[in-house]
């Protein structure tokens, strides 16, 4: 269901509030998450028949001290070093769980790279310019909103950089 929404929509996570906010057009997939799935993301894909290299997951690092997020593929690794590098750091590693969902306001495998608590520093991976849309979660685990990666730049403010790895 594509939405162009003006307003905030009743039940909405704080991605699609976002969204909505800015008069993004997006579609809402939703599916039965499954606790026991080894992949949030490989989940998601599979659930929505979308190819994993347009899917992307929402990874939050720390960059010299600093939180970073970086949305790359579901069908590859973030490679840190290429992140602190794109971040114009020096060392990036993979942030605390607990600190991550803190300062994002969303849990685990439900992390959106919109509508988070504190705005941070986002890269997005340069794979996402080859596709028209691709998908990223909507801010809970079985939900994802496909968007197109201008749009999800624009929102995020986000640098386009090679930090994914196959």
């Amino acid at each position: 269901m594509a939405k162009k929404a003006k307003k905030q929509q009743s039940g909405g996570t704080p991605a699609t509030v976002a969204l909505a906010a800015a008069g993004i057009t997006y579609t809402i997939h939703s599916y039965d998450h499954d606790p026991s799935h080894p992949s949030y993301g490989e989940e998601a894909a599979e659930a929505m028949g979308v190819s994993p290299d347009r899917v992307f997951k929402t990874l939050v690092a720390d960059v010299d001290g600093a939180l970073t997020v970086a949305v790359v593929p579901v069908a590859g690794q973030l490679d840190l070093k290429a992140l602190a590098s794109a971040a114009g750091g020096k060392r990036a590693t993979m942030a605390d769980p607990a600190l991550a969902e803190r300062t994002t306001g969303y849990v685990r495998g439900g992390i959106s790279p919109l509508g988070q608590r504190k705005r941070l520093p986002t890269i997005l991976d340069a794979s996402a310019a080859r596709h028209d849309t691709i998908c990223v979660s909507a801010g809970r685990r079985g939900l994802e909103v496909e968007l197109s990666p201008g749009d999800l730049a624009r929102l995020t403010d986000a640098v386009l950089a090679p930090i994914g790895r196959a």
